[in-house]
């Protein structure tokens, strides 16, 4: 039950357009590729159009455009179907994940592997449209994407996993734009990884209270009450990475610029952080759609 003095954190909310728009064979899938749920897309795609810009020199290739983001979008809901199945267990127990379909009882475990069947081979058909280099270094992201899931059952940094993986295409997109991946490009994808341990400590200090009770781990747990220093610790490793690794790229004085608006931003997050109020750190983890969408303009803006 919602009172006026603790919100219902549930992640999804029945009545939505998934409920009054789709057939209701559809829905289960939807909610299971987190279509209704598009932050993690965001967060995937705007640091993969940043190093597509950078590895460009300004804008990129309309094709490889389109190639990337729909590459974010199929591995993205695979990523969250390969999640889903592993905790179906938990998620039943925890209050943000009670309603997803797995956990609900709305989908069986079966239809839930065919689906993902599904969206790993769409996802890698598109790689016939890569260079062979891309390709091995898409196939390598794999074992990230099936081990993320388990991480929480042994170590308390599942969020470093999730930014590896989730990242990934920034060095996909070096290798496919530029035919090779320097050092700057490998820096700018250590501070997404470090951004990720950031705004996902966020998130996880959501279902803090659940997580704790089932044996879970996470970098919520691990930081406990310090957690507003350690996120600020990681945004300030994000900046510096990226910043080095945008002199390292050469790019120009606008981008330092850029780098000084992202680290206001963070700080802000930071500041705002209220261990106790789970309310409030999903709407900062949520605020992080706009760091993404700093970070590419920021890369853009380097480019002149």
């Amino acid at each position: 039950m919602t009172t006026l003095s603790r919100p219902d954190l549930s992640d999804i909310h029945r009545g939505d357009w998934v409920d009054r728009r789709l057939p209701i064979a559809w829905r289960p899938y939807t909610r299971l590729a987190r279509l209704d749920r598009p932050v993690g897309i965001w967060l995937t795609l705007f640091p993969c159009w940043a190093a597509l810009i950078q590895a460009s020199h300004g804008l990129p290739d309309l094709r490889q455009l389109a190639i990337f983001s729909l590459g974010a979008l199929l591995m993205r809901s695979a990523g969250s179907t390969v999640n889903d199945i592993a905790d179906r267990k938990f998620d039943g127990h925890v209050e943000r994940t009670r309603f997803r379909p797995l956990a609900s009882g709305e989908i069986a475990t079966l239809p839930a592997f065919i689906f993902l069947t599904v969206e790993l081979a769409l996802a890698a058909s598109l790689l016939f449209f890569l260079t062979p280099h891309t390709r091995l270094i898409a196939i390598y992201v794999l074992p990230l994407v099936f081990v993320y899931p388990l991480c929480k059952r042994f170590t308390h940094w599942p969020q470093a996993v999730l930014g590896a993986a989730f990242n990934w295409g920034m060095l996909m997109a070096w290798a496919e734009a530029a035919g090779h991946i320097p050092v700057g490009a490998v820096l700018m994808w250590a501070g997404a990884i470090a951004w990720q341990i950031g705004y996902d400590t966020i998130y996880a200090y959501v279902d803090l209270k659940d997580d704790t009770r089932l044996g879970l781990k996470s970098t919520a747990i691990l930081f406990g009450r310090h957690g507003k220093t350690f996120i600020g610790l990681f945004y300030a490793l994000a900046v510096g990475a990226w910043s080095l690794g945008g002199w390292l790229l050469e790019m120009s004085p606008p981008y330092a610029v850029g780098m000084l608006v992202i680290a206001v931003h963070l700080a802000w997050q930071t500041r705002r952080i209220d261990l106790a109020r789970p309310d409030m750190n999903y709407r900062l983890f949520l605020a992080n759609i706009l760091t993404g969408v700093l970070l590419a303009c920021t890369a853009l803006s380097g480019t002149w």
